[in-house]
């Protein structure tokens, strides 16, 4: 009698649980889920020789046989690889030192690791250009000291590479740092009680268990990195050029909305890519 009375009153529920996902499941099909299918459609539907419309592939394969267009790819991909790699490097011995660590240099080393959330993107560029530019700081005191310049990463591929995981840290930390407190003390030490020693610990002990933590991380950070346009506009080189300012080139500058569709379509299918692995990881989560 009492289960069914605990159904009847879920079934009640349901109604209202509905109604409050109704709006931002709308705003999310309206604002995100249908602008993506038109613009596939615009791209793949379009007008043919007799004045009808017909299934046409031409953009993409204008896109997939132009070299220009493919080094826009390409370097998007290597710089994307790039950043995750250094924010692997950079961002999870700082977490690990932020999760085992006491005192006030944790406090000011997690001070330092959230500051560029709190910068805006143009500040930052403008902070690079003023630093490592040109004349720039770094070029005035090497010179002060007799020391040649410095290759300035300034308008090479390499300049949106040190902004952009600059950008990325603390994102990148935070969810490492959510994860890592998954991480059971006497597990640790437990594991050095019976003679492990800290790469031995974080191998077998903390590595398992931050690995969803890990690519969750990265998720966030290559769907940031691939789809980004201030700095890469700001301090990459003008050819070749990430897909960002590629596509706002071609819709400004060539007025060419079509082609610059087609690369946003290409761009959103390898962000599908990396996005899988976080719903995959969301996924496994919930099963868990």
């Amino acid at each position: 009698m009492a289960s069914s009375v605990r159904i009847a009153a879920g079934e009640g529920r349901r109604p209202v649980g509905l109604l409050l996902v109704a709006v931002p499941v709308f705003l999310v099909g309206w604002l995100v889920i249908w602008p993506i299918v038109s613009a596939i459609l615009r791209t793949v539907w379009r007008p043919q020789g007799d004045g009808g419309m017909g299934f046409d592939l031409s953009t993409y394969a204008f896109f997939f046989s132009d070299a220009y267009s493919l080094n826009n790819l390409y370097l998007t991909l290597w710089t994307t690889g790039v950043c995750a790699v250094l924010l692997l490097i950079v961002c999870l011995p700082i977490a690990l030192y932020l999760r085992f660590a006491n005192g006030k240099i944790a406090v000011y080393v997690q001070a330092l690791a959230i500051l560029p959330m709190f910068v805006p993107s143009i500040i930052l560029a403008y902070a690079f250009i003023r630093v490592l530019g040109p004349n720039g700081m770094v070029d005035l005191l090497l010179n002060a000291v007799g020391l040649p310049k410095i290759r300035t990463p300034y308008l090479t591929p390499w300049g949106p590479v040190i902004g952009l995981v600059w950008d990325n840290i603390p994102l990148t930390v935070l969810i490492l740092l959510a994860g890592l407190g998954s991480v059971s003390n006497m597990a640790v030490e437990a594991a050095r009680d019976v003679g492990a020693n800290r790469l031995q610990v974080f191998w077998h002990i903390v590595l398992p268990q931050i690995s969803n933590s890990v690519l969750v991380a990265l998720s966030f950070s290559v769907l940031g990195i691939f789809s980004a346009f201030t700095l890469p506009y700001l301090l990459g080189p003008a050819s070749p050029e990430m897909m960002g300012p590629f596509m706002q080139r071609t819709f400004r500058d060539v007025n060419d909305p079509i082609a610059a569709i087609t690369q946003a379509v290409i761009t959103f299918c390898f962000c599908i890519a990396f996005g899988l692995f976080y719903v995959r990881s969301v996924a496994r989560n919930r099963g868990r």
